[in-house]
């Protein structure tokens, strides 16, 4: 039998232990401005990007006056990192529609979205996705043109999807622009950029190809006489912290000397943070189980030391108070995410462990072994 005296102090010992661990675990870093992870290639142009880097242009894109339907082309020479990422590669946002393209590596993919609303405002997303590609091409060249024929994507210059359905104008290509992360919510991506920019026009094959080739060859597109680019960045600055817009209209890129979030969310709604995949609920599985042991042991300790009446829900609500301290703390940490799914999967979590301890079961168990329970 246990003394008394001793396994009260050890339950105080677990609770506290427990409770750091989980505030420990729910605000790492604890840094609000970690470091911005990108740097310069050494021996030729382009820009490496780390486990939390990114970099922004500093002011929205022109053309956001742009008529649905105009047509637009966009070209990206990236080098993946590895097959097995997923991240933004390239997302535009504006505080009306937050994040209206991206480009993004989902594992061995290119995921291609955009942000459609109907007449109630109602937001919805569209993809289409370049299959396999960051595992064929470790340093592929995309180029996706729109025009009335609809949506093309090019790999290296040549053709590998046609989407007539997709939608893609070049109202979609404006706003502000985040490279290598997402302005919402941190979804670095890992790997090197080359080369970037943006036409207010559709792109024919023959200049795809043509592109496709001056860029390999000489690190930039063979302009036509049909128009500049909107925006044209070649990353040949070889140092400092801005990128210039070699198409002289549009914004610089600069790299910040902290690693951000342009407009992070703070409590999310559990619709909107809801993304199917094994990945989502692994995470809820991972938040639920996260809280059991502090639900099982402050439960015990509320009502076997305190002799609180109504232990059970005491717990819960403070499970639900630790949950929501945490979530609203991670607003302020870039490389956490700030959402109400959390809140909900941790009290959850809370519940069923204060729940185990009123087990009869349990309380079996704890007799035999000799551990004073009286409560």
């Amino acid at each position: 039998m246990i003394n008394k005296v001793v396994w009260d102090r050890l339950l105080a010992v677990a609770c506290a232990g427990v409770l750091c661990g989980i505030l420990l675990v729910g605000l790492w870093p604890l840094t609000p401005h970690p470091r911005n992870d990108v740097a310069w290639l050494q021996n030729s142009n382009g820009l490496h990007f780390g486990e939390h880097g990114t970099i922004l242009s500093s002011s929205a894109i022109p053309g956001a006056d742009a008529a649905g339907g105009a047509p637009c082309s966009l070209e990206i020479w990236v080098q993946r990192s590895r097959t097995e990422d997923s991240g933004t590669v390239l997302a535009f946002y504006s505080p009306e529609n937050l994040v209206s393209f991206s480009l993004s590596q989902s594992i061995s993919d290119l995921a291609i979205e955009r942000q459609i609303r109907d007449r109630q405002e109602h937001v919805s997303w569209v993809r289409i996705y370049s299959d396999e590609l960051f595992r064929q091409e470790r340093q592929p060249f995309v180029s996706i043109t729109a025009g009335a024929q609809g949506t093309a994507v090019y790999v290296n210059g040549a053709l590998v999807k046609r989407a007539s359905r997709f939608g893609l104008s070049r109202r979609d290509l404006t706003g502000q622009l985040v490279i290598a992360n997402s302005p919402v919510e941190d979804d670095s991506w890992r790997g090197e950029l080359r080369g970037l920019a943006i036409f207010d026009r559709e792109l024919t094959a023959t200049e795809v190809l043509e592109h496709f080739n001056s860029w390999t060859k000489n690190g930039r597109p063979a302009i036509s006489e049909k128009g500049d680019p909107v925006a044209l960045y070649l990353f040949d600055e070889r140092g400092g912290s801005v990128v210039h817009n070699r198409a002289g209209s549009g914004p610089e890129l600069e790299i910040p000397d902290h690693f951000l979030i342009l407009r992070q969310a703070f409590l999310e709604v559990p619709w909107k943070e809801y993304h199917p995949g094994w990945r989502y609920y692994q995470d809820l599985l991972i938040n639920i189980g996260g809280f059991i042991p502090l639900g099982f042991l402050f439960c015990g300790y509320f009502s076997t030391v305190r002799h609180l009446k109504r232990a059970q829900r005491i717990t819960i609500l403070f499970g639900f108070t630790v949950s929501l301290t945490i979530e609203v703390l991670q607003a302020y940490i870039p490389v956490r995410g700030s959402g109400m799914t959390d809140v909900m999967t941790n009290t959850l979590g809370t519940a069923i462990g204060a729940a185990m301890f009123h087990w009869k079961v349990t309380q079996a168990v704890f007799s035999r072994v000799g551990i004073p329970i009286d409560q």
